[in-house]
């Protein structure tokens, strides 16, 4: 940025989003039920729950979630449920990180953009466990103090105030956007 003698910088300390990072992983389970399963009729993943710690070079997620196994048994005569909760440990590395942040001032999250999700159970091949599938994604983001760099008019902005400025739009020219269009992100 060229200086000019009308012109100068001036630095001012913010919370910005300093670091960001999106990993999805499968992840294969075992689970072994009481009885030895005949066949799998369905598996669902509930009571998921998880946090976002500051580690190395990247943000932990780190959770549980509870397996849900509704089975076969003696031959297809009965059913039953087997429940199991595991935990797991996601490393999510920052594919951005701003390294002017001031690292004491971290705050990390993590939102869960595609929910731990069942994808295959099969019987394993000795007939005493089910094997199964699990899908996860995680997006993190770091939010930390950082500087940023602005231009500052020495002399106050003078004859700024006095202006009115026409940025060409009408209030009735946003009555037809979809507010649900407007979080999203680009």
């Amino acid at each position: 940025m060229a200086m000019t003698d009308k012109h100068h910088c001036r630095e001012i300390i913010t919370k910005a989003i300093c670091g960001k990072g999106r990993k999805f992983s499968t992840v294969t389970h075992t689970v072994t039920p009481p009885h030895n399963p005949t066949s799998i009729l369905g598996a669902w993943i509930i009571n998921h729950q998880y946090e976002a710690v500051r580690a190395g070079d990247g943000i932990e997620v780190i959770g549980t979630y509870d397996i849900n196994i509704w089975y076969s048994y003696d031959k297809n005569t009965q059913t039953d449920v087997a429940k199991e909760t595991l935990s797991y440990v996601d490393l999510v590395p920052l594919s951005y990180l701003d390294p002017k942040h001031r690292a004491s001032t971290e705050e990390v999250s993590a939102e869960a953009t595609q929910e731990p999700n069942c994808v295959e159970a099969n019987v394993s091949s000795n007939g005493t466990s089910v094997s199964i599938r699990v899908e996860r994604e995680f997006a993190v983001e770091m939010v930390a103090e950082t500087k940023v760099c602005v231009k500052v008019c020495p002399n106050g902005c003078g004859d700024l105030d006095d202006k009115d400025y026409d940025f060409g739009g009408e209030d009735s020219d946003f009555e037809d956007l979809d507010p649900d269009l407007l979080d999203e992100e680009l």
